[in-house]
């Protein structure tokens, strides 16, 4: 199974931080190109490699974590997806006011499917601060907790494997329209 990280913002270098600390390999990539990874891959290790935003769309498990007002740009031009998992780790905020953008009632992670046609979308890893997702997800005798939604049983089973996988305890809320509306992720969606 190939890891691709699309956006080395906040979220995007937690995530990595994480694979990398559980040995799993990926390809992390931003819009200004892998040699603006250089140091942050030195950093991270040898299963992280920097990558173009093509290479990391061609894995097999594609997470992407773009500011909401950069997704379009991010994911226009790269390769059919075909059935491949696309996680959803983006919350549809206006950066760096942290301003709720209007969605005219609809739910975020739909909005994000129609940039990644033919994908499996699963929503995962928005809901933790970067700095706690990076960090040790065992914490006083007790692990962190990961929700995830979507609409694919089998891409939601792969996607609970790999947050099961990095030693976090994985919780599926359900369909994509569950998640954007649970009372547990109240604002979240």
């Amino acid at each position: 199974m190939s890891i691709g990280i699309i956006g080395s913002g906040a979220i995007g270098t937690a995530f990595a931080r994480t694979l990398a600390r559980a040995g799993i390999a990926a390809t992390i990539s931003n819009s200004r190109g892998p040699d603006s990874l250089k140091e942050l891959v030195r950093e991270l290790g040898p299963s992280i490699r920097a990558g173009t935003r093509e290479q990391a769309a061609r894995a097999d498990i594609v997470l992407v974590a773009v500011n909401w007002g950069k997704l379009p740009a991010a994911l226009t031009g790269l390769p059919d997806w075909k059935g491949r998992i696309v996680i959803d780790a983006n919350n549809p905020i206006e950066a760096p006011l942290f301003k709720p953008v209007d969605l005219k009632g609809r739910v975020s992670s739909e909005v994000f499917a129609e940039l990644v046609p033919g994908a499996r979308v699963v929503k995962a890893f928005n809901h933790l601060r970067a700095e706690i997702l990076a960090g040790d997800p065992k914490e006083k005798g007790g692990r962190r907790v990961l929700f995830y939604s979507g609409d694919d049983k089998a891409a939601k089973a792969e996607v609970a494997a790999l947050i099961d996988r990095i030693g976090f305890v994985s919780i599926d809320l359900g369909s994509l329209a569950e998640f954007a509306t649970s009372p547990r992720i109240a604002g979240r969606g």
